[in-house]
């Protein structure tokens, strides 16, 4: 498997711990993985007796406290052999005795073989007792020397390794983070960025593990109430908040990680992860035959996914809720304040089915934030309240749905990018209930040569957008309004192949208005501000002094990346366009 970023998700500044705690693994832990993971503890409680009885009908006891559990009979059966304890006189008695005639070595003390001879002059029985030997070398004459068990008790040692450490794991309030979800070589892992907007300095804070193709990503701040931070302890109450992130795989679980937490083992929450679950049994694709039949969809699960997770949405206004969007044709969305191992039916808090294919992409409505927008490779997208979901609207699509967003600064418009490079917008409240009837867009836009595999609206300048497609292109565009026609006037800002291979995933800062992030197919990372284009900051300037931001100069090409071993991160940039 060749190597790639599959998608990005920003923090914004002042979010993450300043210093990021190092991951312990103590009893607590253990006990609540266990509960996480179904680990039936009694089954290998058992399995650990048998194999300590087979251990001592094989003649070998256990060791430490296991050793108590053996029996004295039995224990008393065994000798030692080095054993310097003195023979049992019962036991001589019984041996065989030997000829009168023949002279006892033993008895007389005298060796049994000529190796004792050898030996006697070195005096080894009273080596332990010799006399120290002088000081010789040129240390000899230095006395009162202090030796300390380790660093920190030197008090000449004043540089200690643990200040160092904690010095280059401190994320500062001034600085980002960068989740990117990362395969190479066949291994899976989030990479989490610190980026220093002031420095344009861009390197990886520490990575976790994953185990399985991550497809998509979504932060959120919500405490997950199986992590120890939404647990209360002693006179420590439980977090409101917290630095999260969400990660759907090619499996059907969804995994939840604390960002500030460093080498961490398991997640903080699984969810969608039954006592017994059909999610991982395969589903044959035919029959054997030279005709093989079409595969068969996996039976649906109205408690949990039983497919690859392709999308997540977190609602900011309801933070204990979040959405998924799956390739088992179903959205379901899940509440983060349920104990998942508490028993009973700790699944899905709701389940819709309104597509009838994968579903790509979900969100919801910062406006409305019971509304969630949907895409699918049924070639449709709805909208619908979650409350009704048999009320939705939606329109029917030339292509397969790649990506779609909410207008942050229109409650009724969305966008979305489809597989033949085409970006429609829409308003919601023009779309018919029945897909039977016409549903125009407002606008089409002929973006890419191939898919439009990533999208993005700007959260801080009104009518900005920032896409990515198979052609490797990133392009930002810029949408005003003319109130004389009433439409809409869409152009070209600027556009720039970062190096990133095939664009999968693009994103605007939470913090500055002209900085993006791209990722792609080349398993780079790259942070793009356009404000250092003088073409962007000419079109876009009169729109962010509207919206009250400082347009800040930069010099340089404003693309901000991590060099690899073999290569500068600007060798393989290309310019703007």
């Amino acid at each position: 498997m060749s190597s790639l970023i599959s998608c990005v998700a920003w923090v914004r500044r002042g979010v993450a711990t300043r210093h990021p705690e190092k991951y312990v693994l103590d009893e607590g832990e253990l006990e609540r993985v266990s509960k996480l993971q179904r680990i039936e503890l009694e089954d290998a409680r058992k399995e650990l007796e048998r194999a300590h009885k087979a251990a001592i009908s094989m003649g070998k006891g256990a060791e430490g406290e296991e050793a108590d559990d053996i029996d004295e009979e039995e224990e008393s059966a065994w000798v030692d052999e080095d054993s310097d304890a003195a023979p049992d006189p019962d036991a001589m008695d019984q041996d065989v005795p030997m000829d009168q005639d023949e002279p006892s070595a033993a008895a007389d003390g005298a060796p049994k073989d000529g190796k004792d001879d050898d030996l006697a002059e070195y005096n080894l029985d009273d080596y332990d007792e010799d006399d120290t030997m002088p000081a010789m070398g040129p240390f000899s004459n230095i006395k009162g020397l202090t030796y300390y068990r380790n660093n920190d008790e030197d008090p000449y040692i004043t540089l200690k390794e643990e200040d160092d450490e904690r010095e280059e794991l401190e994320i500062l309030p001034t600085d980002n983070l960068l989740v990117s979800a990362k395969t190479e070589d066949e291994i899976s892992q989030l990479e989490i960025y610190v980026y220093d907007e002031s420095e344009e300095n861009l390197y990886v804070h520490h990575d976790l593990m994953l185990p399985s193709f991550p497809l998509c990503l979504e932060w959120l701040d919500f405490p997950p109430v199986t992590s120890l931070s939404a647990r209360a302890s002693g006179s420590t109450p439980a977090k409101q908040f917290g630095n999260y992130i969400a990660v759907g795989t090619m499996e059907p679980e969804i995994e939840i990680w604390s960002l500030d937490i460093v080498e961490a083992m398991y997640p903080d929450m699984v969810l969608g992860r039954p006592d017994e679950t059909a999610a991982h049994v395969p589903v044959p694709a035919g029959t054997g035959k030279k005709k093989r039949k079409k595969a068969k969809h996996r039976p649906v699960s109205a408690a949990h996914h039983v497919d690859a997770v392709l999308a997540l949405s977190w609602n900011r206004t309801h933070r204990n809720l979040l959405a998924s969007a799956s390739a088992d044709r179903t959205v379901k969305l899940w509440d983060l304040s349920r104990d998942p191992t508490a028993g009973g039916e700790q699944g899905a808090l709701r389940s819709f089915d309104v597509h009838k294919d994968k579903v790509q992409a979900v969100q919801w409505n910062a406006h409305e934030p019971t509304v969630l927008l949907t895409g699918s490779y049924d070639r449709t997208v709805r909208t619908f309240d979650t409350r009704a979901p048999d009320v939705g609207v939606g329109a029917v699509l030339g292509s397969d749905v790649e990506a779609l967003r909410w207008d942050p600064f229109e409650a009724h418009g969305f966008y979305v990018s489809l597989e033949n490079g085409i970006i429609l917008n829409f308003d919601a409240r023009t779309l018919p209930t029945n897909l039977s009837s016409p549903s125009p867009a407002r606008f089409t836009l002929s973006a890419h040569d191939g898919a439009a595999s990533a999208l993005d609206v700007n959260p801080h300048i009104r009518g900005v957008l920032a896409t990515g497609g198979t052609d490797k292109i990133v392009k930002v565009w810029n949408i005003n309004e003319d109130a004389d026609i009433g439409k809409r006037q869409v152009s070209a800002v600027t556009s720039r192949d970062l190096g990133v291979g095939k664009v999968f995933s693009v994103a605007w800062s939470p913090d500055d208005p002209l900085t993006l992030a791209a990722a792609g197919s080349k398993a780079k990372l790259q942070v793009w501000d356009i404000g250092a284009n003088a073409g962007a900051r000419k079109v876009l300037g009169p729109k962010v002094a509207e919206a009250g931001r400082i347009l800040k100069e930069k010099a340089g090409g404003g693309v901000v990346g991590v060099s690899s071993d073999d290569e500068e991160s600007s060798g393989e940039e290309g310019g703007d366009e």
